[in-house]
């Protein structure tokens, strides 16, 4: 009986994630989608956090793919990190069995794990409301997203050995590499 597996990424993983991102991100009007690129460069970047780029593995077949990078949530009071998920991609021939929710779900668990507090992403509200995803806008969380209403969403991560001090709220700051998209 074949399992799903997830594991951190690791560098033989480069090529398979992005064929996985390629796949699911595929548009007719560009070669390359840009999520791979994104991806590529944020591996280059001070926003990579290493444990919490997370591959579902089936059969031996990278089929999912969940990452978690570095953003800055600025306010009057300075700056607090946080978390920004995305891309999220699974195989096609792999959707609608679950690859999704568990990829994220174990990227999510190794972030609370990590002590981290605050996740953001932009995607399906019908999608990301299973983790417990709300509107980030209604939690004081502004970035150049914020127009797009229900999409643009946060999730406060259950404390951890770190304490359980209130999350961040001001304008979530993305590294750069997250302007190409």
């Amino acid at each position: 009986m074949t399992t799903l597996r997830l594991r951190p990424e690791d560098p033989a993983d480069e090529a398979p994630v992005a064929q996985v991102l390629a796949a699911a991100f595929a548009r007719p009007d560009v070669a390359t989608p840009p999520e791979v690129g994104l991806v590529d460069d944020l591996r280059h970047s001070e926003a990579w956090l290493p444990p919490l780029a997370m591959v579902a593995e089936y059969g031996g077949e990278v089929v999912g793919y969940a990452l978690l990078t570095r953003v800055q949530v600025r306010s009057d009071g300075g700056a607090a990190p946080a978390l920004a998920l995305g891309p999220v991609a699974v195989a096609k021939h792999r959707q609608r069995v679950g690859h999704g929710t568990a990829v994220v779900q174990a990227a999510l668990d190794a972030a609370t794990e990590l002590g981290e507090r605050l996740v953001v992403v932009l995607g399906d509200p019908a999608f990301y409301r299973r983790f417990g995803f709300e509107r980030a806008d209604r939690m004081g969380l502004t970035s150049p997203w914020s127009g797009l209403g229900e999409p643009w969403q946060a999730l406060v991560l259950p404390p951890s050995a770190s304490g359980d001090a209130p999350p961040p709220r001001g304008e979530v700051v993305f590294p750069p590499p997250w302007s190409k998209v």
